[in-house]
């Protein structure tokens, strides 16, 4: 059966002027003209897309799904405006939800009147003896209840423990796992659910799950991985690594697609954990934390490139990236160039990286998994990153353009929950940079967060994650006002400032423009949502 879709805009680079396109077993069948698809397919079912426009789904780079879910069917402190604001929340969901452990996550005291977090003392004064787990927006750093603080053996001689303050380090990696297993099973399935439904209703259409023993555990990984639902989940696991031999029996063992994604290297700059080679503008005896050094690195990047998986680290702080290079380099030194590109290294988040540093990855074909999101929300001259970092090393962070210019492969996601699951938002965010030359094109921050979520999945056949004949029928269809066909040179939706080059349109992108609503997200040709 052929399935017609009609009476919109069809986002293909094959055939920019579009209007229908023809889906026949999942894939792309045709593209065209309206009156000639009613020849072509006299018989097929007809889609009226009313005015849409259809685009390819998007592909998120790096999200954690149960602790995304958690958020939506849990307590979210991301709209709490001050300490107090947050205390008054906790409460409200603490006497609405009167028997079960709490868990919360998205309090950012970097924009409160007063930036000081609640302690253990004014959780307990809320709670009394109810186990309570509230992650930073970060997820990097936590407030623990003294309740929970009791269950974890050992806690407090752990790295980065403190009685009143968040927990970093290993006790915040502690206390998470005892959280954890206060879940159920229920809870951790409806979580999964939720978080996989919003993305479909996001119009995504694959995810890549960053899963490791300090994140979610295998529990939690296999429970997604056996998970059916429409949304596609590509895992990665990360957990170092000394030989080669170990790097197979792992990727077996947890069945990841490689032994990558949130491989902590450091931690944030939010929660002054990501390890930097200078202190912190607003903590001058901090330069953050190491949770893998540079031999270690260098061991998991020869193990898997000897074997052929795809290695990957969790690096922001400029000390941490470079840690990272020196071990790519002494990858390269032992296996040549082409057996890196070969096995598609990843690096997650990549805020603080040089100019020399991002040849050196694009020389190596090694993958930039980003998230635009970050520089919207903490960029600028007044934001997070300038408190902790000061305006001249904040001003450098997240340089797409830099990393773009040097044929470093981007892929774009959201790191949910720590950012919201809009990837419309993503694209707006690499097109408006909050520093000047650090942003992308339009276009190339659109290909990012779709074809570029493939390609960092190991797709390379030159069709998935576009529109085009022979490709997979994985598509979104948008409610959007008006498309920007043609824009002045410095517009924010630069995708196409001549209606002569044939370049398809985008949606307005503006910052006061609406974000295009979904309708209906569609994976291989089948409907995930709407």
């Amino acid at each position: 059966m052929t399935t017609l879709l009609l009476g919109g805009r069809i986002h293909s680079p094959t055939h920019p002027d579009a209007t229908a396109m023809a889906v026949r077993n999942g894939v792309v069948a045709w593209l065209g003209s309206d009156p000639v698809a009613r020849e072509q397919f006299p018989h097929a079912e007809i889609v009226d897309l009313d005015g849409g426009f259809v685009a390819p789904g998007f592909v998120d780079s790096h999200i954690h799904v149960t602790a995304t879910g958690l958020t939506l069917t849990g307590l979210d402190l991301g709209g709490a405006t001050s300490r107090e604001h947050c205390l008054d929340l906790l409460a409200e969901y603490a006497a609405a939800h009167p028997d079960a452990p709490i868990w919360g996550h998205g309090w950012d005291e970097s924009d409160w009147p007063e930036p000081v977090a609640p302690t253990t003392a004014d959780l307990d004064a809320v709670l009394g003896r109810r186990p309570a787990y509230l992650s930073r927006v970060d997820v990097h750093s936590a407030l623990v209840s003294g309740a929970l603080r009791d269950r974890v053996p050992g806690l407090d001689a752990a790295a980065g423990h403190s009685a009143q303050r968040p927990l970093t380090g290993d006790a915040h990696h502690r206390v998470r796992a005892v959280a954890r297993s206060l879940l159920t099973a229920a809870q951790r399935a409806a979580a999964r659910t939720a978080a996989l439904d919003a993305a479909a209703a996001a119009g995504i259409v694959a995810v890549h799950e960053c899963a490791g023993p300090d994140i979610g555990g295998l529990d939690d990984w296999r429970e997604l991985r056996d998970t059916h639902h429409g949304v596609e989940v590509t895992g990665y696991w990360g957990e170092p690594v000394r030989t080669a031999a170990q790097a197979t029996e792992l990727l077996a063992e947890t069945g990841a697609a490689g032994l990558a994604g949130d491989l902590f290297v450091d931690g944030s700059l939010g929660s002054r954990t990501a390890w930097l080679h200078e202190p912190y503008a607003d903590a001058p005896d901090c330069t953050g934390s190491c949770h893998l050094d540079a031999d270690g690195i260098a061991d998991h990047l020869l193990a898997c490139t000897e074997a052929g998986v795809t290695a990957g680290f969790h690096a922001i702080g400029d000390a941490a990236v470079s840690a990272v290079v020196a071990g790519l380099a002494r990858a390269v030194d032992r296996f040549g160039v082409p057996a890196l590109a070969r096995c598609g290294h990843r690096v997650e988040h990549l805020e603080m990286v040089s100019a020399e540093q991002a040849a050196r990855l694009g020389s190596w074909g090694v993958i930039a998994s980003m998230q635009p999101g970050f520089d919207a929300r903490w960029g600028g001259p007044d934001g997070m990153y300038a408190q902790r970092l000061g305006p001249v090393r904040a001003g450098n962070l997240n340089p797409f353009a830099l990393l773009a210019s040097q044929g470093v492969p981007l892929a774009f996601g959201s790191d949910a929950p720590v950012t919201a699951l809009s990837p419309w938002a993503i694209v707006r965010a690499a097109a408006t940079h909050c520093t000047e030359g650090s942003a992308l094109s339009a276009r190339a921050a659109f290909a990012a967060a779709t074809r570029g979520g493939w390609r960092a999945a190991g797709v390379h056949d030159g069709l998935t994650g576009t529109l085009a004949p022979g490709a997979p029928a994985s598509y979104a269809i948008w409610d959007t006002g008006e498309l920007a066909v043609s824009a002045p040179r410095d517009a924010v939706q630069r995708w196409s400032t001549d209606p002569r080059s044939r370049v398809p349109a985008l949606p307005e992108l503006g910052a006061d423009a609406p974000l295009p609503h979904c309708r209906s997200t569609v994976h291989r040709g089948v409907v995930i949502h709407g």
